[in-house]
């Protein structure tokens, strides 16, 4: 069995796409996956099944998402080493004048083909900073995220791939989630 991390876009904000994380959990679960834990109401679900290409399992997860609750919403799942690269990669975390809670990282649901780097960079206000690498755009927002212009809708636009934010603290939460279940399991199914 494989560990994923599915993270979903759009649900539970501003009163719209509402679901409730037990019964999402168990539309995960109806799927077939095993060991399904949620984390916070936006949508973060990790979860271990049969190895199959990230990309399928983001449409097989939205599909049962809009059959049990009659609205789409895209998905984006990473396995446990993109997690962790994505993690590690971030130029941000490493700058020690830039405060942690301030840092973002916008997952992509696959590398943008093309873009214009400088016309994105134009949204940027006084202080903020943008890096995409791969499939990952990394922001300091220092005056907030709900501020920025540097958001989902408008990387969505400019990179032209499905994308959605999560904050630094939640992103190093879902790794750690993801490495206690894997050591607790382990720990269950290996021999004395």
């Amino acid at each position: 069995m494989t560990t994923y991390i599915s993270i979903l876009r759009g649900i539970n904000v501003s009163g719209q796409k509402l679901i409730k994380m037990d019964v999402l959990r168990k539309s995960y679960e109806s799927l077939g996956f095993q060991n399904v834990i949620t984390y916070l109401q936006s949508g973060n679900v990790i979860f271990t099944g049969k190895e199959v290409d990230t990309n399928k399992l983001a449409q097989i997860i939205s599909g049962q998402i809009e059959k049990d609750f009659g609205f789409q919403v895209p998905v984006i799942v990473l396995s446990v080493d993109k997690l962790q690269q994505i993690i590690d990669q971030n130029p941000f975390a490493k700058e020690s004048d830039k405060d942690p809670t301030f840092l973002h990282v916008t997952f992509l649901s696959s590398i943008p083909d093309k873009y214009d780097l400088d016309t994105i960079e134009e949204k940027k206000f006084i202080g903020e900073d943008i890096s995409v690498i791969n499939n990952a755009v990394y922001l300091y927002c220092p005056n907030g995220y709900g501020r920025t212009k540097l958001n989902n809708n408008f990387l969505e636009t400019k990179l032209k791939v499905t994308a959605t934010t999560r904050n630094w603290k939640t992103t190093c939460e879902l790794l750690r989630i993801v490495e206690n279940t894997i050591t607790t399991n382990y720990q269950f199914s290996s021999p004395d």
